[in-house]
């Protein structure tokens, strides 16, 4: 597999080996022991699975006391996948980074934990899939307003279909320190 560091720190972008011929293809989508040698040392508990519409917005969702890891990827589609780093200390606090991901490219999204996660579909339809550190706590659920100017992240999909709960989220400059995920980023401490 090819591992592509992003413009923030923690956020890979992966390239599984495709094994290609006629019939169609084999990939491995993890594989413990090499994804650690990448660097990623995330220990994956729950695996999830979404289908979605077109000009679908889901997010910008992330845990507050237990900050989720997360491998992304899609099955079947494509989508815009985005990361916002809100690890407290980090030199890319409230910063974003936007990923194409697709069944047609195959690529993967590695997210360390404290960094709020959102995707829009740009096909008619997209499977997604993410396996996740630490199981989902709805209690501990915590969000941002997908429109937040200060953030101006470009979705690539005009009038978004949201949840009520995604429509209602607050931007970051509302969010205290302790409604935000209790990670402290860890410069060349390598990825959790």
């Amino acid at each position: 597999m090819k591992i592509h560091p992003t413009d923030i720190d923690g956020a890979l972008i992966i390239e599984p080996q495709v094994f290609s011929d006629r019939r169609g293809f084999f990939m491995e989508t993890y594989h413990q022991s090499r994804y650690r040698k990448a660097g990623i040392n995330a220990d994956f508990i729950q695996d999830n699975l979404s289908l979605s519409t077109h000009g679908t917005l889901r997010g910008l969702h992330f845990q507050i006391h237990h900050p989720q890891a997360k491998l992304v990827q899609v099955l079947q589609g494509e989508v815009f996948d985005v990361v916002v780093d809100l690890r407290a200390g980090s030199p890319n606090f409230g910063r974003w980074i936007g990923v194409p991901l697709s069944a047609a490219n195959q690529r993967q999204l590695f997210i360390p934990a404290g960094f709020a996660h959102g995707f829009a579909v740009l096909s008619e339809t997209a499977l997604f899939a993410y396996k996740c550190s630490e199981i989902y706590r709805p209690e501990d659920e915590g969000g941002l307003l997908w429109c937040d100017p200060a953030l101006a992240i470009d979705w690539q999909v005009v009038q978004p279909g949201l949840s009520d709960k995604d429509a209602a989220l607050p931007p970051l400059d509302q969010l205290s320190p302790d409604q935000l995920p209790q990670v402290h980023y860890n410069a060349g401490g390598g990825v959790p």
